[in-house]
């Protein structure tokens, strides 16, 4: 599962572009660095070529790369872009949120969107792979280890690229980013799969979609921190892959966006692929923002296939740290002491609209295990127009409720006339 070195992925000089549109020069294809972004690198760039390809490059600063690397490179690449780090809440803060909240159910999650009834019809999420991009997820749990999407044209651990993707080993998905796994700093991303897959008839934890397949592609690091360029190779990489949903349990400061984030999720929303995202978590005080007044990415790109999500509680209310917003936030889902699968054969309560994403995720592989020729955009329709509101508080998100599966079957059958 080793990142293919970025010297196989350089483009050949015989490259033959198929149009340039117009005059280029390297400030136009690499212009400054918005006033308000914070967390860009001055050292590390996300370059997409002409090609649709992405790389990441280094350079000793902007100026310098701008002047050398693209300047010399200038008819080969399309747009440059500083890379950013983004940063998940540390386990230790998510889980004292969980702490303060008490539920009746450990698995009040899937009962609450109305999962079992969907299961009890025979869909669990059969012939769907999610796309997970975050932090680790240990492949081997004994509740996800089935459910993990195997690239069969790869044998394992060999340390060849057997199916020359350029990725080396990835016969249960990639890791992006630099240096080992400590499990015990490194448990988002396994939580997140969790919520989506946990098969409960192998241990507590009960997954929306159980018999759905989970693509790991990780960026993030044992600090929560990881890197854009990395989230986007990660990105093309499960797309590549057939991935029909894609899980953002993570996103940028408050008003920085990146272009070559925003391109790449275009074309993958151009492909029909479902983009679910969490709204996030508040500000540094843990409350929520209005994100159609403040907003952040990839949360806020509002894309026809994507669901942004916050987060609920048990009596269908927002919960004070989620972020929300009638036009940019979609849809709310359970993300409160969320229980789900932590590495090495854990199981734990986390909070956060980083549990909320999955939730919804999940959903949406079910209703594409039951409806398999049904598109993105009639998912998304028919969870959205299927919410439970609290009849004493409307939510602040465009739906104005959250998600129930079971009627969003329903409704996504009439919209297909079955």
């Amino acid at each position: 599962m080793n990142y293919l070195l970025r010297t196989t992925l350089l483009i050949s000089t015989s490259l033959v572009l198929a149009a340039c549109g117009g005059a280029k020069t390297s400030e136009s294809v690499f212009p400054a660095t918005a006033a308000c972004a914070s967390g860009a690198s001055e050292n590390r760039f996300i370059v997409q070529w002409e090609d649709g390809r992405y790389t990441i490059e280094h350079g000793s600063s902007s100026e310098e790369f701008r002047s050398g690397f693209v300047s010399e490179n200038l008819a080969f690449i399309k747009h440059v872009d500083n890379d950013y780090r983004i940063q998940i809440r540390g386990e230790e803060e998510v889980n004292q949120l969980a702490n303060d909240f008490q539920t009746e159910s450990l698995n009040w999650g899937p009962q609450k969107i109305g999962a079992p009834q969907v299961w009890a019809q025979g869909h669990e999420g059969s012939g769907v792979i999610v796309g997970v991009i975050d932090g680790m997820v240990d492949v081997n749990h004994s509740q996800l280890s089935s459910n993990i999407a195997v690239n069969t044209s790869e044998v394992p651990n060999n340390g060849i690229d057997d199916d020359q993707n350029g990725f080396i080993d990835d016969y249960k998905g990639i890791k992006v980013n630099a240096g080992a796994n400590i499990a015990s700093q490194n448990r988002h991303g396994t939580h997140v799969a969790g919520i989506v897959v946990a098969d409960q008839s192998l241990g507590p934890a009960a997954g929306v979609a159980q018999r759905a397949k989970v693509l790991p592609a990780q960026f993030i690091g044992n600090d929560g921190g990881g890197s854009i360029g990395d989230a986007i190779i990660a990105l093309n990489y499960v797309a590549n892959r057939g991935a029909k949903i894609i899980n953002m349990s993570w996103g940028l400061d408050a008003c920085v966006a990146v272009p070559n984030l925003q391109a790449t999720l275009q074309q993958l929303n151009s492909r029909g692929i479902l983009l679910v995202t969490a709204a996030g978590n508040g500000d540094s005080r843990g409350v929520g923002i209005n994100m159609d007044i403040t907003p952040s990415y990839p949360s806020a790109y509002n894309f026809s296939n994507q669901l942004n999500v916050a987060a609920s509680t048990t009596a269908n209310f927002l919960i004070g740290f989620s972020n929300y917003g009638k036009k940019s936030v979609h849809v709310a889902a359970p993300g409160v002491s969320i229980y789900s699968t932590t590495p090495n054969n854990q199981v734990e309560t986390m909070s956060g609209t980083s549990m909320a994403a999955p939730m919804v995720s999940g959903a949406a592989a079910l209703l594409w295990s039951a409806e398999p020729t049904a598109t993105a955009a009639q998912i998304k329709s028919a969870i959205l127009q299927s919410v439970d509101r609290n009849p004493s508080s409307v939510l602040e998100v465009y739906s104005g409720g959250v998600i129930n599966v079971e009627h969003a079957l329903s409704t996504l059958k009439s919209f297909l006339g079955h």
